[in-house]
Parts: structure tokens; sequence; C-alpha cells
């Protein structure tokens, strides 16, 4: 016979444990005349079994359920579903904590938080330490918070010696320029790269024209071109993220954003950028949306992952009409435009592969490039212009 304490440390109990065994009517122990519990090797071995059925995932109630009567098959089936799903649960978590620890690749993570949390993502990259503009690269392009430096480092290699950061042409550019007020006095172009539209903006108005870019070195080449021109007096440039900008209430006529409303959102673009509009003004911008009603399973995919929020032009309109905005016209971007991004993106990708055999941007970039070649006539930008 053994006492509760001597039960208790036979199977690796506490006192407590086998008291609320007991109070469970799980176990039942005899009383001797002094009051004392005493307990027998049936007991014992009872215990023992308890805990394998606790082990396998069992409540208290459910080993009961499996000790007093025959094996209710279907709820070790039910108890088994669940534990498959707890299993699933905290092989995730699993995977999220080596991700962030930079244990196994994070990109899918990254991926992920961007379509269903933008915002909370974008800000949680912040209070890691990231700067607004690391962060939001590191949203869309390397998705890798240990491996950023380096994965930027390479895409720029890239970029570097591009002229267009966007598909784009002169011939768009002037032709959305026609359906604006011809009279400007002052134009906002946001996420201007090396700046050809600023340009074209320049030279076919009289306007002061704002340029506004993260990158600095894309705003020097913009600003040595401008100078060569004779134009520097009407070029400003200011190195700062589209998010951040200050410019007093309806103090631009026209702003213009082509292929860069995405980084911050259309939807947000079009509410933030509303108060700069002067009266009468207009906003111009141009954006990556679908051209099919049922893309291919490839093209979804990866734009799925590469760009969440992408939609269809009446969907973009949509967004539009309830921004408050009126809608001028809109038209699809050319095939040159196309052409004039991707054509030398593809070169400069085929040259540097010897050089960055093992680049994750040179091989994301150049997924963009083949994917962006085979499936060109199921998605495409779209310039809208618009006024208030």
């Amino acid at each position: 016979m053994y006492k509760i304490s001597e039960l208790a440390k036979s199977v690796g109990l506490s006192r407590t444990a086998i008291l609320y065994y007991e109070k469970q009517q799980l176990l039942c122990a005899k009383r001797l005349s002094n009051g004392y519990r005493v307990y027998s090797d049936k007991d014992v071995q009872r215990v023992r079994l308890i805990q394998k059925l606790l082990a396998g995932g069992l409540t208290i109630k459910e080993c009961k359920a499996c000790l007093d009567a025959k094996i209710n098959s279907q709820l070790l089936r039910d108890r088994l579903a669940t534990l498959q799903s707890e299993i699933q649960q905290k092989q995730q978590a699993h995977d999220l904590l080596l991700a962030i620890l930079g244990d196994t690749p994070q990109q899918g993570w990254h991926e992920e938080l961007s379509a269903i949390a933008p915002d909370a993502h974008l800000s949680w990259l912040i209070n890691q330490g990231f700067s607004e503009k690391e962060a939001l690269r590191l949203k869309w392009l390397s998705k890798d918070m240990n491996e950023h430096d380096v994965y930027m480092a390479d895409f720029m290699t890239v970029f570097s010696g591009l002229s267009r950061w966007a598909p784009g042409s002169d011939e768009d550019t002037l032709k959305a320029l026609s359906f604006v007020p011809s009279e400007l006095t002052t134009i906002l172009d946001i996420g201007c790269g090396k700046g050809y539209a600023t340009e074209l903006l320049i030279k076919h108005t009289q306007a002061q024209v704002i340029a506004v870019d993260n990158e600095q070195p894309a705003l020097n080449t913009l600003s040595q071109r401008i100078k060569h021109q004779g134009f520097t007096h009407r070029l400003q440039t200011q190195c700062i993220s589209m998010t951040e900008l200050k410019f007093a209430t309806e103090s631009i006529d026209l702003i213009w954003s082509e292929g860069s409303a995405y980084i911050m959102g259309v939807e947000n673009a079009l509410k933030q950028w509303k108060p700069f509009i002067a009266q009468h003004g207009a906003l111009v911008f141009s954006d990556l949306v679908w051209k099919v009603d049922t893309p291919s399973r490839d093209a979804l995919e990866y734009w799925s992952k590469a760009y969440p929020d992408m939609q269809n032009v009446e969907t973009r309109l949509a967004q539009i009409s309830k921004a408050g905005y009126k809608l001028t016209t809109h038209f699809e971007q050319s095939n040159q435009a196309w052409e004039n991004y991707y054509a030398p993106l593809q070169s400069r990708v085929s040259a540097l592969k010897k050089d960055l055999p093992n680049s994750a941007a040179l091989r994301d970039i150049d997924e963009e490039v083949n994917l962006c070649t085979q499936y060109a006539n199921e998605f495409g930008y779209h310039l809208f212009i618009l006024k208030i």
C-alpha cells in the first residue's frame, strides 16, 4: 500500500495533482482508521495510464470516459483533429520565430503580412529600427530584415545603370499632360526617379516643378540634365518620402505620379495628396492594373505576393470617385512604355548574372522581367487624369 506522498513520488507528480485526480473521480483512495489515504499497485498503474492518455492530448474528462467505459473512437478522432490543428499553429509559430531570427527565409511571412495588414506591417518594421524609406523597401523588395542591406546593394547595382525606373514614355506623359489645365503655376512630381516625366513637365509648361524622391543620386542626375538645358530656375528637388510631404493646403496646381503611388497604397495616396491640390487643380497618376478578368495562374500567384493590392481599372475608378475626385479621362499605357523599361532591364540583368551569381535581388528582378515579358497582355500600367 502507498501513502499519498509515496504514490506521488512513484509517478512523478505532486500531492496536489493526486488530490485533483481524486476530486475528478479518476482515483479512489482507501481510508485507514486514522483517516489517512492509501493506494494500491493498481492505483499506481491507473495513474500511469492516465499520464499516457493526457500525453496523448486528452482532457481529464476524456481520460475518465476512456477509463470507465469502452473507448469512444469518434471522441479520439475529434481530439486527434484538434491536436493536428494545434500542431499546425505551433509549427507556424515555430517557423515565424525562425524567420525573424534569420534562421529561415522571411519572404513568405512578409508577403502575407503585407497582404492582410499593410499599414501595421510598415509600422512594425519602423519599430524594429528601420527608417521609413528602408521599411518600405523591405516591405516591397527585400522582404528579409537580416539580408536587407545586401539585397538593396545588389538592387541598386542593377538600377543605377538604367535610365528609367518604371515603365513610361514621352508620348504617354505628354498625352496625359494634354488633359490637364494649361495654366499651371506649381507642379509636384512625386516619386520622380531620374525624372524623365519631370523634364517633360518643365519643357511643356511654364510652371515651377518640385521633384520628390527618396533617392538623392536619382535627383542629382535629374538636376544635372536640367542644368544643361538651362531650366535650373524652374526646378526644385526634395529628397524625402512621399508619405512625409509638407505643403500648404491647396498650394499645388498639378500633382504628378507615374508608377509610384502603389508604394504608399493608391487609396492612401488619393486621400493624403488631395488637400495639397488647388481648386480646379489636377492629379495624374499611373498604376499597375489587371487587363483581364481571369489572369493566368503564374501571373496571379506572382502579383498576389509582389503587389497584393493590384486591381482592375473599374475598381480604381470606384476608389477615385469615393475619394472625391472627378475623372477627366484614363487610358492604357502604350506598349512602347513597357518596352522602354523592360528591354533595358532585361539586358542589365543578363549582363550582371556573371558578377552576381548568388544575388537574391537579381533573381527576383529576373523573375519579374520574365513574367512581365510572357504575360504582358494580362496586366500593365494605366494612366488616370483626375480633377478636383
